[in-house]
């Protein structure tokens, strides 16, 4: 596995700079123009740190590590935005995490077969990696985001009080039973016989420390700068008469750019298995560890959670797990079945503008 260890200087500087910005709490057109530049910049960083981690712990672990830091802090945007717009917001932990997983079904897994498909051909990766991924993914998208639908105790798409408790235990218990088996009872399911799984001494203590403080200064920073930048975002989907699950959408792309960037790499260096890794297992702890902490807060703050999607994107979801199953059902991709993924990708982002 090589990939670079020693960080350049400015991904050090540029977070450090990010959040001096943010704290002065300046509020014009440049400020926004800047603030946008340091969160892509931040978000670059984050992936270089995130490879440094992923270096010196090995495979999975490292893919693991970013794919719960990236989720800690989808869960603190989502939370924070949820107490402050009240009711008005009991759609957006629905529309995030749904939008995150057909980004990460169609987008962040189609580009990687795409580029991945067009470099090298054909890639090989662990076959029942995908499948205990994606076995465990549908039943946490079913229970959470189709069965409110059609519950009797409230009317749909609302869970009641117990309800919500009960699917909250049970995302926990299916992500942590998917970490058992990743990390433990199957590790060798998720690595690829030419992969490195050994931690990697050269990477010391010392730089393992200061890429892990880097990384949470990273993705802490971009999900503040989000979050002020989410009014502009607000009012330009507004402005073009857009829907506003639109939110949820681009809001799950700012929060998934790090995994992105570093799925798409590691595809392009033929290490397919890591890209996997990373997207499903960010979907897996975007929907199994969101659930369950959004499920609190509403409780505390007697916040109506909408969780059921509508027919519309059941039948998305539903295309995009079955063009997922058959392009990863046998071990070995090309790059047609990224072109098919991209394309289920804009039917859905299409629909969402256009419904």
């Amino acid at each position: 596995m090589s990939i670079k260890i020693f960080q350049p200087v400015w991904t050090f500087l540029l977070p450090l700079l990010a959040w001096g910005v943010y704290l002065l709490e300046v509020d014009n057109i440049l400020w926004i123009i800047f603030s946008a530049f340091l969160l892509v910049g931040c978000v670059l960083a984050a992936v270089l740190h995130a490879e440094t981690i992923a270096h010196r712990l090995g495979e999975p672990f490292g893919t693991i590590i970013l794919a719960i830091a990236i989720t800690i802090i989808e869960v603190a945007l989502i939370i924070s935005l949820m107490v402050a717009g009240g009711p008005e917001a009991e759609t957006l932990p629905r529309d995030t995490v749904f939008a995150a997983i057909m980004l990460i079904l169609n987008g962040i897994i189609g580009l990687c077969l795409l580029l991945g498909g067009a470099k090298f051909h054909e890639q090989y990766f662990g076959k029942k990696s995908a499948n205990t991924a994606l076995i465990t993914l549908i039943s946490i998208l079913v229970l959470t985001l189709v069965l409110p639908n059609y519950t009797t105790s409230v009317r749909g798409p609302y869970y009641n009080s117990s309800q919500l408790i009960f699917v909250a235990i049970i995302s926990l218990i299916l992500y942590g039973s998917f970490i058992m088996v990743q990390t433990v009872r199957h590790k060798d399911y998720f690595v690829a016989d030419e992969e490195e799984t050994q931690a990697h001494e050269d990477v010391t203590t010392s730089k393992l420390i200061m890429a892990l403080t880097f990384l949470v200064l990273c993705l802490g920073i971009v999900v503040l700068l989000a979050k002020t930048l989410s009014p502009s975002i607000e009012n330009m989907v507004k402005e073009v008469g857009a829907p506003k699950s639109l939110v949820g959408v681009i809001i799950a792309a700012v929060v998934l750019l790090p995994e992105s960037i570093a799925a798409i790499k590691a595809a392009q260096k033929n290490q397919l298995q890591t890209s996997l890794n990373l997207a499903l297992g960010s979907a897996l702890a975007s929907i199994g560890l969101t659930i369950p902490s959004v499920v609190i807060v509403c409780l505390i703050y007697n916040i109506d959670l909408v969780l059921g999607i509508d027919i519309k994107f059941m039948v998305l979801l539903a295309l995009s797990f079955f063009i997922v199953m058959l392009s990863l059902n046998q071990g070995k991709t090309n790059v047609h079945y990224g072109i098919v993924l991209l394309v289920s990708l804009a039917a859905y982002i299409f629909t969402v503008i256009v419904p």
